[in-house]
């Protein structure tokens, strides 16, 4: 017999520059598990990635779907960019069919702040999701639906650097967090401009440096609020937006 959506097991995967996280959601988005990471794998090729998932998951216990966020333009289940992992490797790899063939189980691939976006958002209105952390990510949902993907990082902000290189991982080590900080500041002036959002998450590793007050409609979010977007890839009553990635194993 077939699982109904409520008893959906789904392996929820998000794949990041410097780990792999996955855990087991149940069809509501609540872990079933703490979820668990290795690192990610270099060189962060296809093969390479899959070989870390599958060990990874390798005494789990039973899934029926996978989800994954994947830190690139993803496109009904092929990668187009990856530039924190490596174009060159990921570009038009189908990585929801190779995923599926690895594991034996349907699989859907978006971004990964598009991911965390159906996993933190109040569902009203026009919100935004960013991540800070080895590059930028962003997501927008419009009323919880999950709007067409945008390349905000590599729009350029700043003598013509775009975001991953005006506020990414290699921008805050090289000067520091202070500067970051007014940096992000200035990022945050120019997303309040152009978007006019109604509420702003912010997740990523570095959202824990920030050194200043937000706005009343901003908050920041975690890893593990996130990850919950792999059940709502599976909700029925999701934009459509949301179901173009989906790969079905083999018979």
């Amino acid at each position: 017999m077939k699982n109904t959506p409520s008893d959906l097991r789904i392996l929820s995967v998000d794949i990041g520059g410097s780990s792999v996280k996955a855990t087991i959601l149940d069809s509501k988005g609540n872990l079933t598990m703490d979820y668990q990471k290795v690192a990610t794998p270099k060189p962060a090729n296809p093969d390479n990635i899959v070989k870390a998932i599958k060990t990874l998951v390798k005494d789990y216990p039973e899934y029926d779907r996978i989800s994954v966020g994947f830190p690139g333009y993803v496109r009904n289940g092929i990668v187009k960019t990856a530039p924190n992992l490596g174009t060159d490797f990921w570009a038009d790899v189908n990585f929801a069919n190779q995923l599926k063939k690895a594991l034996s189980k349907e699989t859907k691939v978006v971004n990964d702040a598009d991911m965390q976006g159906l996993g933190v958002v109040n569902g009203k209105g026009l919100e935004m999701v960013i991540t800070l952390g080895t590059g930028f990510g962003t997501a927008l949902l419009m009323d919880g639906h999950l709007l067409p993907h945008l390349e905000v990082s590599h729009h350029p902000v700043s003598k013509g650097r775009d975001y991953d290189q005006y506020i990414g991982d290699k921008a805050l080590d090289e000067i520091g967090e202070k500067k970051w900080n007014r940096r992000i500041k200035k990022v945050f002036k120019i997303l309040k401009t152009v978007f006019n959002y109604d509420y702003l998450y912010i997740g990523g590793g570095n959202s824990d440096l920030l050194d200043f007050k937000l706005d009343d409609n901003m908050k920041i979010v975690t890893n593990a609020d996130g990850i919950k977007g792999g059940a709502k890839l599976w909700q029925e009553d999701q934009h459509p937006v949301t179901h173009t990635a989906m790969a079905t194993p083999t018979k």
